[in-house]
């Protein structure tokens, strides 16, 4: 009777174990490298200061708006200044700073009307590294609902003794321009204003609007400003009571921005005449 052979037991192959060990290794070491992206990119969020909203390293931008507020304007004119403010606001980077200042009539004296910087909303967050929802908070509270009041509350002027719009840019220049020097940081300066400078130094209402007659003035020393890095606008107001060509006054101003090595951006005139 021929005898039944026993076969022996395979033990686990050695290959198998391998490869399970191999694909443990593999998972690990993805999710190790998941979780340090995600610490990473958590860690690359731009830091925001808690008063301004502002990157801690600098505003990516800095964006100023003078608003003249020494002489009245127009329902018309009014209405042009906020269309263009609320467009001009909605282009303001994430990061970019925004500061608004009206004019009085005493030389470097402003109301600060608005000071922060754009956080972005919700949008502008990652969900996985942050919180969209507190993010669009902090955009809404410090900055879209202060705006849409600044906005809404543009004041109209009352008649003042003295226009001093040179003496407004130079201050903003130091205080401002000169207070964020971020490499690569763009800077603009917007200007509502029927640009009559009018002070005791120098009157446009007495001299016109010969650039001789500004450089030959006191204003032309005291008032210097350099404005390098600076793009400047003028949104001109328009005033029928003025004695020269709205053409001529602009032209004036923007030989004043280039002289003070700015950049002098197109400017348009306002709707209206006051």
């Amino acid at each position: 009777m021929a005898r039944t052979r026993r076969r022996k037991s395979r033990k686990p192959g050695r290959l198998g174990t391998v490869v399970a060990g191999i694909c443990l290794l593999v998972l690990s070491g993805a999710l190790i490298g998941g979780l340090g992206y995600l610490y990473a990119k958590a860690s690359s969020q731009t830091k925001l200061a808690k008063e301004t909203l502002c990157p801690l390293d600098g505003p990516m931008a800095v964006n100023v708006f003078l608003i003249d507020t020494t002489d009245p304007i127009s329902d018309t004119t009014l209405l042009d200044i906020k269309n263009r403010f609320q467009k001009t606001v909605s282009s303001i980077p994430v990061g970019g700073l925004l500061e608004i200042f009206g004019l009085t009539e005493n030389p470097g004296e402003l109301v600060k009307m608005f000071d922060g910087c754009n956080p972005g909303d919700g949008s502008s967050v990652d969900q996985w590294t942050n919180n969209p929802a507190r993010r669009q908070r902090q955009w809404e509270e410090a900055f879209n609902k202060p705006l849409d009041k600044v906005s809404e509350s543009i004041p109209n002027g009352q008649s003042g003794n003295q226009s001093p719009i040179m003496a407004a840019i130079q201050e903003i220049k130091l205080t401002v321009f000169d207070k964020f020097s971020k490499p690569g940081a763009a800077k603009q300066l917007i200007v509502a204003s029927d640009m009559i400078e009018h002070t005791k130094l120098y009157s446009q209402y007495k001299s016109g609007v010969s650039y001789e007659a500004y450089l030959n003035s006191p204003a032309n020393a005291k008032y210097r400003t350099t404005l390098d890095g600076v793009d400047v606008a003028i949104w001109y107001v328009d005033r029928a009571a003025k004695p020269f060509d709205g053409r001529d006054h602009l032209e004036f101003w923007a030989k004043w921005v280039v002289e003070n090595r700015g950049n002098f951006l197109p400017s348009p005139r306002l709707e209206g005449m006051n």
